[in-house]
């Protein structure tokens, strides 16, 4: 089969691409975004076909989806923070570069039997939590006047009472608190729709905290291994907000990668959305210091006590309905 790899020469699209060219020919649709890449990464896969290029170039887009029997969707900005304030440009390429793959597909002629997008958890925003007296709940975001008390986990809107974190499954309410998960709803959706009008079996993936090779450490929009392991190697002790003791899902790019092969194999993932992490809550104070261990560093992590306006307290992922598939995460 011919497959296009949108994104394929980034952090997970390269990964995808490494396995996919074992088997299939494989395009890499990439533009190099200067800020992830200064130039063509020596660890592109030579088995595949590069295109440089952008996917809000339709024309060039039509020709690489020409020909094509399963296209997977990475190409996207990344960046929460940066997100807010790059607001056209996060729009432009993550909604607007879909718009223009998926109106090639719904008005050109072409093969595709298949797309699967790169989605996020931060389309749910706060994970799920369970209230002793209210039960199950889906709060908003902390308010200013909680962080400022440093009363840093999450209240019930309903009693006030501390709840705890629970695996957020697919169907938990989606509030997305930023630009990048706006837009990262609108390619989820976007897909869905247009597969399921056209006949085109599509797949979102809800990616959870990815770390692997290739995370580029000096794109500070990377995610929080990235920054802590950027600090640690310059012998710099990784800061840390509030408390430390907020969680996170980390999951290996090769589960991710799994994940993906997974889905293009089986028909009963069409049309569906799937969680993809560990199922695992980590604390941010535990990253830090494991990672400190792994390079062999005796960095403590300074907790700042500090907060950042519209981060969440916990969210980890409930990977029931994808390890019905026969999805199992093998990296820890």
């Amino acid at each position: 089969m011919k497959v296009l790899v949108t994104g394929g020469a980034g952090f997970v699209g390269s990964h995808l691409v490494d396995e996919l060219a074992k088997k299939h020919e494989v395009v890499i649709y990439d533009n190099l975004e200067p800020q992830v890449h200064k130039n063509v990464p020596e660890y592109l896969n030579s088995d595949a076909v590069f295109v440089q290029e952008d996917v809000r170039n339709r024309t060039k887009l039509n020709e690489a989806v020409e020909g094509s029997d399963i296209i997977f969707h990475e190409a996207a900005m990344v960046g929460v923070g940066q997100s807010m304030y790059q607001v056209e440009k996060y729009m432009d390429v993550n909604t607007m570069g879909t718009a223009k793959l998926l109106d090639i597909l719904a008005n050109e002629e072409h093969n595709v039997k298949k797309l699967i997008v790169a989605s996020s958890m931060s389309i749910y925003g706060e994970g799920k939590y369970e209230c002793p007296d209210c039960g199950i709940i889906h709060p908003m975001l902390r308010s200013n006047e909680q962080l400022k008390k440093r009363e840093w986990e999450m209240k019930c809107p309903n009693c006030d009472r501390v709840v705890k974190p629970v695996p957020t499954d697919e169907n938990k309410t989606l509030q997305p608190t930023s630009i990048y998960a706006i837009s990262k709803k609108d390619q989820e959706e976007m897909c869905l729709a247009v597969g399921r009008a056209y006949g085109i079996p599509a797949v979102a993936l809800r990616y959870f905290n990815i770390y692997g090779p290739r995370q580029a450490l000096s794109n500070p929009y990377t995610g929080v291994c990235a920054i802590f392991s950027s600090r640690i190697k310059n012998n710099n002790p990784p800061i840390i907000f509030e408390d430390g003791l907020q969680t996170r899902d980390f999951v290996s790019v090769h589960d991710i990668v799994r994940a993906n092969l997974l889905v293009m194999e089986k028909s009963k993932a069409d049309y569906e959305m799937f969680n993809v992490g560990t199922g695992k809550p980590v604390s941010i104070l535990d990253i830090a210091s494991t990672l400190s261990k792994l390079y062999g560093k005796n960095l403590k992590p300074e907790i700042v006590e500090k907060y950042r306006s519209g981060d969440i307290r916990h969210c980890y992922a409930d990977i029931s309905k994808i390890k019905k598939l026969g999805f199992k995460p093998e990296v820890t």
